[in-house]
């Protein structure tokens, strides 16, 4: 037989490590008790079976083995009964012994029965070559007698239904077929963004944005993706880690990518920037002004919402914040171009200026809105102010209230015709909403005051209702909780609204 370690052997060696090694967090005894036989997860590596069982030497040396593990520690009663005479032990010494040998041999035939199925399973694996990887840990199933006989006659796991239904789906999702996709929808390709999502008791553990590649994987705490198999499915997918876990593969929105973008600067909010077209009544076709670049959230927002009719003028003094703006704008047109077919409209166009003395950048230009965000926005309201439109609005985006008390002031000073309308912030709060649970993890079941009379009738209905399964309960029969989430946004901006008046 030529194996380069058995799996009954490295098993037994396991257990044995585990039971003679001592452990600082584990005093307890270690019973080999036949209800706590459970399933564990051993990484495998890949070998050769030949299609004979055991031979009888080895199995043999499996019997010695288990009968050195088989046995748990002695408990301090038993070390004393060890060492009295026999005649002056009890019959409650002597009842503890005949147990405990009987509870020993039940294990003994446990643990070989398991052994000869682990070996049969592994002789299926690598027959075949379609399950087990070299490098991905696999689960420890039961295989039926049936099952064994069939796939030692060169059967598949395919026929096999008991195994096809506790291995379930493969962490390289290769063996589900692809769905066909609806009209207008474009399946995933190379190239373009997608965001990795893992979400755990309602609260998002895990979420990347990343540009799906050939031959690349998707490392995180929960396993590993490869690119390969995200490419040609559709979007919304979970998809299974290596270690078993169910990630969400989708593609950004404009707000996604915002947030998950590289910054330089500190970026406008997509709760303060979807107040600001509000502001602003930004339509398609408008011409828009805005100062102050920083990484091109603004410019995103300002992009769509003025269509490829319209055009932004974005200008920025620094030329690193400048530089950044212009890639994380050009990536999301790139990736926008794979994602839906058409070209993303290319209306934003990044000037490197200062207001206060680029008077001549805005020459023969006029502006529907404007749009600001930097730290001294009174100083250049003088030389934007003539080009925006009468009834126009401006819309100034401020860290700190003493920002708005120096624009106030400063309007003031200036004589500017601008009337400030609005001073406002933006807060959003989440909320956590999900049905109540106990700690077995079935569902909470609604329960409205009874009798006396109608007590054993409810707990008949109680017991036949622990027999269905959860997600059968009548609608209105699960109680929901909510809390606000611990995890809150808190202050970002002043939004200051000036709106043009004629004198």
């Amino acid at each position: 037989m030529s194996i380069h370690m058995p799996m009954a052997r490295a098993f037994l060696w396991q257990t044995l490590a585990r039971n003679t090694i001592p452990s600082i967090g584990h005093k307890r005894c270690r019973k080999l008790h036949k209800y706590n036989v459970q399933s564990r997860v051993h990484e495998v590596r890949r070998f050769s079976v030949g299609p004979n069982k055991m031979d009888e030497d080895d199995s043999r040396k499996v019997r010695q083995d288990v009968s050195l593990v088989r046995r748990r520690p002695l408990s301090p009663l038993e070390r004393i009964s060890l060492l009295l005479p026999q005649e002056s032990l009890g019959p409650e010494v002597e009842q503890l012994r005949d147990c405990d040998e009987e509870i020993t041999d039940e294990n003994l035939d446990i643990i070989e029965d398991s052994n000869t199925r682990d070996a049969s399973v592994l002789h299926c694996h690598d027959t075949k070559n379609n399950i087990c990887d070299s490098e991905t840990p696999i689960k420890e199933i039961s295989v039926p007698q049936e099952d064994i006989a069939r796939l030692s006659n060169g059967g598949t796991v395919a026929d096999c239904s008991d195994v096809q239904s506790q291995v379930g789906e493969t962490p390289s999702n290769m063996a589900e077929p692809l769905p066909t996709s609806l009209p207008r929808e474009n399946l995933l390709e190379f190239g373009e963004l997608l965001i990795a999502e893992f979400r755990k008791k309602g609260r998002v553990e895990f979420k990347k944005m990343f540009q799906l590649q050939e031959g690349v994987r998707l490392h995180s705490s929960w396993g590993t993706i490869n690119h390969d198999d995200m490419a040609g499915r559709p979007s919304g997918r979970f998809m299974r880690t290596t270690h078993w876990a169910p990630i969400l593969i989708r593609r950004p929105s404009l707000e996604d990518y915002v947030l998950l973008m590289k910054r330089g600067p500190a970026i406008a909010y997509p709760k303060d920037a979807s107040m600001m077209l509000t502001m602003m009544d930004v339509s398609e076709g408008d011409c828009v002004l805005e100062s102050g670049s920083g990484s091109g959230a603004m410019s995103l927002f300002l992009s769509r919402a003025v269509g490829s009719k319209g055009t932004v003028l974005s200008v920025e003094v620094r030329e690193d914040h400048l530089s950044r703006a212009v890639k994380n704008y050009n990536r999301w047109r790139s990736s926008w171009g794979r994602r839906r077919g058409d070209e993303w409209p290319d209306n934003v166009h990044f000037h490197q200026a200062d207001l206060c003395s680029a008077s001549s950048l805005l020459d023969g230009l006029g502006f529907h809105s404007v749009a600001l965000d930097l730290i001294s926005p009174q100083l250049v309201l003088p030389t934007v102010v003539p080009h925006l439109h009468p009834g126009a609005v401006c819309a100034v985006y401020l860290a700190n209230i003493t920002q708005v008390v120096d624009l106030l002031d400063g309007i003031r000073c200036s004589s500017l015709p601008l009337l400030c309308e609005r001073i406002i912030e933006v807060p959003i709060r989440d909320w956590l909403v999900a049905p109540a649970r106990q700690k077995d993890g079935d569902y909470c079941t609604r329960k409205s005051p009874l009798s006396n009379k109608d007590k054993k009738l409810c707990g008949m209905e109680e017991k036949e209702e622990s027999t269905t399964a959860n997600d059968a309960r009548p609608f209105g029969s699960v109680p929901y909780i909510s809390r606000p989430h611990p995890e809150q946004l808190s202050h970002t901006a002043f939004l200051v609204k000036l709106r043009k008046y004629v004198q």
